[in-house]
């Protein structure tokens, strides 16, 4: 490259200079080559855009033969430009021939040049396509040649990405960038969603990358960097972030990435060579991005987050923009998409205007999904870099059931879905002819249907669906929305409101089940080295009693004159039951003295999560007027697998047999005392699931409202004593070797089951 970092200044100022003009696409292509080569001393330019047929097409060439330009195609393992766009990493070569993968197009007439320079045209980390210089001397090309034509490939970066190219393309060879992805990941809550992209965290888009005064965004670069590092140290004094813990170390995380000397030196250099500041924090994320996402080590991905954020932290400091999203300019039919969300994240957003979530985290038990479920959103997760490949505004299908994604879906797959989302509403017709039917299985046992709910947008499903009552309503989430602590009045209004739609179908008040995941934005967080095995739910309400006894006096002021059924969670021992009990009726003496009506009865039952009470079963059906299984937590303690962890979350089946006997010894100490027991987990809303739990004796589950239909339609037709001598011999096995639910699949098949 010619003397110091003028060159590239020079090329960038005038590279700006030919964006503006107001020619074809192709006349700019073919200007930006001719100046390209000029800056470069380089007998040879050339522009290869990577197409959705995943191949490499030259869009223009100032030395080569340009007859070839959108005739010379390669595939992306051929070749030396394939192994620049392949690998997402700068090939500087003096002899090209000797190189494995050097491969001749006649056609170019590129066989008199010997040295190669190429560099991947990047965008987020994800490869649009690659920019070559070639001589016919050989030569060593520089690293300072090296980053000037990654420099440059930005602005070509941000001309592709724009979609002006699109217009030089045939049909089905169209730039990559807005080529239609069918992604796969795992289905979290059924559904389908047809709508538009909506980033909850957004990205900082940069659209102005080429500096007018290099000097100025040197400033402006190290003022924000300053700033940054100083919010991550404030953050770490704070008093109220403990010494350790997972928050503590993200933290550190960032601030040793902010005070990492390579991350600055090599946005300097960007700068120095004519970049914005904000262009060149772009530009070394964007490369970084590129080498991490093919990374085989776990961590350094797990990494790649942490500087994702980091970036666009530095990015809002440079342009002055805050962290919301874009909740206040939610389109009608939005797909919501983001690494992870909080339960309260979701609810933050206008309800009736999503249509679909996409995680590239998230498990079938998390709480986040749990609300999808109830809210009836459509949720595929662990759909790696999704929120890399999506722009804001991008047409996406959300396919919860099969746990499927189709991004900017082409016109044959939208209107396969249409058709699909009409057989879907067939469907929901058949359930909804069930509606009034008793949930009696073949053999004439009864099994109650009941909802999980938590929202007000939740009680017209106890109509719609027929079903038998609310077994679970999730008090805390009226507190997760909320801005501050909910009034008694207020708690009282939603409790009232519930109740007044349930009429005389039961509902089960489930007492504030707040922790781990479950965060009150009001509320100051404990940070936990294990919070799911910490300070949540019974525990933090008995230690705090003026929040549960708040709680409980709103809910027995709404009960008054009709029967009252309360929940508490997480209880570990009978002592905390005796506890929370005494505080109950504390209440009742309280609201009696001082004149206010009661329900005609207080029916007090607790939750089954902890494996612990698997064991006084017996002394807490003695105490206890029902006892519901959280077959989520229980499982996920049984099995020491955190149900947010993706690496272990699913490790362990459900319907293995050491599951199904801790369900059964609840079922049977259930029959012994003659109390009643609900199963009110995520693994009731699975047909083949709910018959393994009739099998178990379980006569009352509780699902999520989209699974009233599908489970009904299963138990009608299902023989439970049948099932029963398939299922209970299962249970007995020693081997190990037993697959329950491959087995109970096969029942279902031969008894003609619609699972």
């Amino acid at each position: 490259m010619r003397g110091a970092l003028g060159g590239p200044r020079i090329l960038l100022r005038r590279l700006r200079e030919v964006m503006a003009e107001p020619v074809s696409a192709q006349d700019r292509l073919d200007r930006i080559v001719v100046l390209i080569a000029a800056n470069m001393v380089a007998e040879v330019c050339s522009v290869y855009v990577l197409r959705v047929d995943a191949t490499l097409e030259l869009y223009a060439t100032e030395g080569l033969n340009r007859d070839a330009v959108h005739l010379t195609v390669m595939r992306v393992d051929e070749g030396l430009v394939g192994h620049v766009a392949r690998e997402a990493e700068p090939l500087a070569l003096s002899d090209a021939r000797s190189h494995k993968d050097f491969s001749y197009r006649p056609e170019t007439g590129e066989e008199i040049y010997n040295s190669f320079l190429g560099v991947p045209i990047l965008r987020g980390g994800n490869t649009l396509g690659v920019l070559v210089v070639q001589n016919r001397a050989r030569r060593t090309y520089t690293e300072e040649e090296i980053e000037a034509l990654q420099t440059t490939a930005m602005v070509l970066a941000e001309m592709i990405a724009s979609g002006e190219l699109t217009a030089l393309a045939k049909p089905g060879a169209e730039p990559a960038i807005r080529r239609p992805l069918h992604l796969k990941g795992v289905s979290l809550a059924d559904g389908l969603g047809l709508g538009h992209v909506v980033l909850h965290e957004p990205r900082i888009k940069v659209t102005n990358v080429i500096a007018d005064d290099v000097q100025r965004e040197m400033v402006k670069l190290d003022s924000a960097i300053a700033k940054l590092r100083h919010s991550i140290d404030l953050l770490l004094e704070d008093d109220k972030l403990s010494t350790s813990g997972e928050h503590r170390e993200i933290l550190e995380a960032y601030r040793m990435f902010a005070h990492d000397r390579g991350w600055m030196h090599k946005m300097r250099e960007a700068v120095l060579s004519g970049l914005t500041a904000e262009g060149a924090v772009e530009r070394v994320q964007s490369d970084t991005r590129a080498r991490m996402m093919r990374a085989s080590d776990p961590y350094l991905r797990e990494r790649l987050h942490d500087l994702d954020d980091l970036a666009n932290r530095l990015l809002r400091e440079l342009t002055g923009r805050g962290a919301g999203t874009a909740r206040e300019a939610l389109p009608d039919n939005a797909i919501i998409i983001a690494r992870n969300m909080s339960p309260a994240a979701l609810l933050d957003y206008d309800r009736t205007r999503i249509r679909g979530l996409v995680l590239e985290e998230g498990g079938t038990t998390s709480h986040v999904t749990i609300v999808a479920r109830a809210l009836g959103i459509a949720c595929v997760g662990q759909v790696e870099n999704i929120a890399g490949l999506a722009d804001a505004g991008d047409p996406m299908i959300v396919d919860g059931q099969a746990g499927e994604v189709h991004l900017r879906p082409p016109g044959d797959v939208e209107i396969a879905y249409a058709e699909k989302v009409r057989f879907r509403a067939r469907r929901q017709a058949q359930f909804m002819a069930l509606r009034n039917r008793p949930s009696v299985t073949r053999d004439g046992v009864a099994i109650d249907l009941h909802l999980n709910a938590g929202l007000l947008v939740d009680l017209p499903h106890i109509t719609e669906t027929g079903a038998a009552g609310i077994g679970l309503f999730r008090t805390e989430l009226q507190f997760m929305i909320a801005s501050a602590f909910p009034r008694i009045s207020e708690q009282l209004k939603l409790y009232r409101a519930v109740l007044d739609a349930a009429g005389t179908r039961p509902v089960t008040f489930r007492t504030l089940d707040i922790g781990g995941d479950k965060v009150l934005p009001y509320m100051r967080t404990v940070d936990e080295e294990n919070p799911a095995l910490g300070w949540r739910a019974i525990r933090l309400g008995l230690d705090r009693p003026g929040l549960l006894r708040s709680q409980l006096r709103a809910l027995l002021r709404a009960g008054a004159g009709r029967d009252l059924r309360v929940m508490f969670p997480m209880v570990t021992a009978v002592e905390e039951f005796d506890h929370a009990k005494a505080i109950l009726e504390r209440e009742m003496t309280h609201l009696r003295k001082h004149g206010h009506a009661l329900p005609e009865r207080v029916f007090v039952g607790a939750m089954v999560e902890v494996p612990a009470l698997l064991f006084q079963l017996d002394e807490m059906l003695a105490r206890a007027d029902f006892l519901s299984v959280g077959s989520n937590d229980l499982v996920q303690f049984l099995y020491a697998a955190d149900r947010a962890n993706m690496r272990v979350a699913d490790r362990f089946d459900p319907l293995a047999p050491a599951t199904l006997r801790a369900f059964r010894m609840v079922a049977d100490a259930g029959a012994r005392h003659g109390k009643p027991i609900t199963l009110c987990g995520e693994l009731a809303s699975r047909p083949l699931e709910a018959v393994a739990l009739a099998a178990l004796g379980y006569r009352a589950l509780s699902v999520s409202p989209a699974a009233i239909g599908p489970v009904k339609s299963v138990l009608l037709k299902l023989d439970v004593g049948a099932a029963r001598e398939v299922l209970l011999p299962l249970l007995k096995d020693t081997s190990g070797l037993i697959d329950v639910r491959a087995e109970l699949r096969s029942f279902a098949r031969q008894t003609g089951l619609p699972i």
